[in-house]
């Protein structure tokens, strides 16, 4: 019978990776102690970092797993203390280094993340169930994502990916919940419950400019940002605070919704954005027989595209169309998206169709303003 030794329990809690961190709970301190007794039973006391945290149970019961897989380790019994103010202060530094101010981390020179503005002309087009999908079907291809949503009137990201947890925090740190795979913050999550946000264009600023720099996002490969429709103040704002954002249109085939599409992409003109591509959701409906019924007419998002590549001197690409599915709809109303509940379906294989061309987008210049007006003949 093999004898356990404290080492052998600080390597197994070497492996626990911390629900919100994403990082193994020995790197960020929260291992109190390690206890070993003679009959082989192990006591270990862990620290959270704060006494609400939302994870307790969660990490407690990964701890134990862990602990009792040691071969030799008897009864493990886990106990739970909070770290003090100077514990808490290490860990940001750790984490976030030790800047007097938080910063945008998207917005340095050096950043690596993609980061995408879902944007639209008008309300109703489907435009947040396309970010919460996009997210899902990125994350699930082992990509680092995170959503933010900016629509802070009309917020619906936390139900469509199936949360109502709230955020822990820790000093001015932010640890933003994690659903499927995509962390996710939103306005919702700081507010009781349907209660409307009644805001005007300073504090939006403020409010998300603390989402980009007050919350921890850890390393992102991508970050969906869900903008309101329309060209208000959350997209100016953006354009602000992370000017390296590319926009990302989204409309429905009809015409009239088409119009006003390329006028929230056409804002590219002036902030001097990308324009990743156009997204045409609810482009057909698969009836019983095989046939398609064009509910909402056609060809509004290839419209928007020439269009918008006309204006920017650049190709805008249509990324793909997305059909009208009842399993769409259901899923975003039950808080799985449809690309991992029914990823079969037509609806889900469009999306995780654009989501693999936006996952391998290069750089360049493609899509951003050259500043030639193609309207002008020599």
């Amino acid at each position: 019978m093999p004898v356990v030794t404290e080492s052998d329990v600080r390597g197994a809690l070497a492996k626990v990776i911390d629900p919100e961190i994403r990082r193994p709970i020995t790197e960020l301190g929260m291992v109190k102690s390690v206890a070993v007794g003679d009959d082989g039973g192990v006591h270990v006391e862990i620290y959270l970092t704060t006494a609400a945290c939302p994870l307790r149970t969660e990490i407690s019961e990964r701890v134990q797993r862990a602990v009792a897989d040691v071969p030799g380790a008897g009864a493990v019994r886990v106990d739970l203390d909070v770290m003090n103010d100077e514990q808490r202060t290490d860990l940001r530094k750790k984490l976030r280094g030790d800047a007097a101010e938080p910063v945008i981390p998207f917005a340095q020179p050096g950043s690596l993340t993609r980061v995408y503005a879902v944007a639209s002309g008008k309300g109703g087009v489907g435009k947040s169930s396309v970010t919460v999908n996009l997210a899902a079907a990125m994350a699930a291809r082992g990509l680092s994502v995170g959503v933010l949503d900016a629509d802070i009137y009309g917020h619906s990201v936390p139900r469509m990916l199936g949360t109502d947890q709230r955020p822990t925090q820790v000093e001015r740190m932010i640890m933003p919940p994690i659903a499927h795979e995509v962390k996710v913050i939103s306005i919702a999550m700081f507010t009781q419950g349907n209660t409307p946000v009644v805001w005007r264009g300073p504090m939006l600023h403020r409010a998300l400019q603390q989402f980009l720099a007050d919350v921890f996002w850890g390393d992102l490969d991508i970050l969906l940002l869900d903008l309101p429709p329309g060209t208000g103040d959350v997209a100016i704002s953006i354009a602000q605070l992370i000017p390296n954002a590319e926009i990302l249109v989204v409309t429905t085939p009809q015409p009239a919704a088409a119009e006003v599409a390329e006028r929230a992409g056409a804002i590219a003109l002036q902030t001097r954005q990308r324009i990743a591509g156009v997204v045409e959701n609810m482009s057909w409906l698969d009836l019983p027989d095989g046939t398609r019924m064009d509910l909402y007419g056609s060809g509004g998002g290839q419209a928007v595209a020439d269009r918008l590549t006309k204006a920017v001197g650049a190709n805008v690409p249509l990324l793909g169309q997305i059909p009208i599915t009842q399993d769409l709809r259901e899923s975003g109303d039950e808080g799985t998206p449809i690309v991992l509940s029914h990823p079969d379906n037509p609806s889900a294989q469009a999306l995780t169709e654009i989501a693999e061309k936006l996952a391998v987008r290069r750089r360049g210049l493609a899509g951003m303003s050259l500043s030639i007006d193609t309207t002008k003949h020599l």
